[in-house]
């Protein structure tokens, strides 16, 4: 697999330059602006404020995990040909990144202006439904679309405010989770993350940083662990087992499933999911 991503990351250069010389439009042909987004929540927040003004290529599959997106011949084309691509940056999607370059039609939305990170850039900026809010805007004026912007801000904030009320008077105020998806959620809503790994979800800790893990749970008197919808649930068994909690899904939204876009779920209907989990999980009145 290293050999594999080494020999696509020398590839992602010489094709971008190739095709920077040979010129053409996007794959596909037709009208609107052509918007090629790192993964789900850019690409759905290009939809949803470009509308039928846009056409919108995700190039995270379904169901799979975007922070091991690499990308084919034909992702570096539709980079190169695009007219806006959104990314989030900071060493999300390397390869995406690296085909990209340092083109002016590239937003970088982890450097928004006005957008909070925390330090070690943790990614999960959407989860937080004001920090998304901030890129939407970015989007929108990149689209010149301010005015569909501003009705998917207040869209967002009224998820917000459904949050705050559902997450008001809970019993708890730690959640355990599979990796460190959700602090940007934690802080909004008041409450902890006890994360069992770290930032990066195939991470496995070490048996000592389990078992540190484990004790944390019990002391927190946490009844549930999270585990997330594109990740193996086994760590979070593991340690549900060994502290009597249960498990239950928290989605960190990274990407839907070909269920959930068959379905017809969206970031709204996930985002509900989550607070009626994390209602239960608290023991929220």
């Amino acid at each position: 697999m290293r050999l594999r991503t080494i020999l696509i990351q020398a590839a992602v250069p010489a094709a971008v330059a190739l095709l920077a010389g040979c010129g053409g439009s996007s794959r596909g042909g037709g009208g609107g602006t052509r918007v090629v987004a790192g993964f789900y929540p850019l690409a759905f927040a290009a939809q949803e404020v470009g509308g039928s003004r846009v056409q919108v290529e995700n190039l995270t599959p379904p169901g799979a995990e975007p922070h091991d997106l690499e990308l084919t011949p034909s992702d570096v084309s539709d980079v190169e040909r695009a007219d806006l691509v959104l990314l989030l940056g900071r060493g999300f999607q390397p390869q995406l990144e690296d085909a990209a370059g340092g083109s002016s039609k590239v937003l970088r939305l982890l450097d928004v202006p006005g957008l909070r990170v925390f330090p070690g850039n943790d990614p999960h900026v959407w989860l937080d439904p004001l920090r998304y809010a901030v890129i939407v805007r970015r989007i929108g004026t990149a689209l010149h679309r301010p005015a569909a912007a501003d009705a998917l801000v207040a869209r967002l904030r009224a998820l917000d405010a459904r949050f705050r009320r559902g997450l008001a008077r809970c019993a708890r105020r730690e959640i355990v989770t599979g990796h460190a998806a959700f602090a940007y959620l934690a802080q909004r809503y008041g409450f902890r993350q006890l994360a069992i790994t770290g930032l990066a979800p195939e991470a496995e800790p070490t048996p000592r940083a389990l078992q540190r893990v484990e004790q944390e749970v019990r002391q927190s008197g946490a009844t549930t662990v999270y585990f997330e919808t594109l990740v193996s649930p086994k760590l979070a068994q593991t340690v549900a087992r060994a502290t009597g909690a249960t498990t239950a899904e928290l989605d960190p939204i990274e990407g839907l499933t070909a269920a959930e876009q068959q379905a017809g779920d969206n970031y709204f209907t996930l985002m509900r999911r989550n607070l009626a989990a994390l209602r239960r999980g608290l023991s929220c009145r």
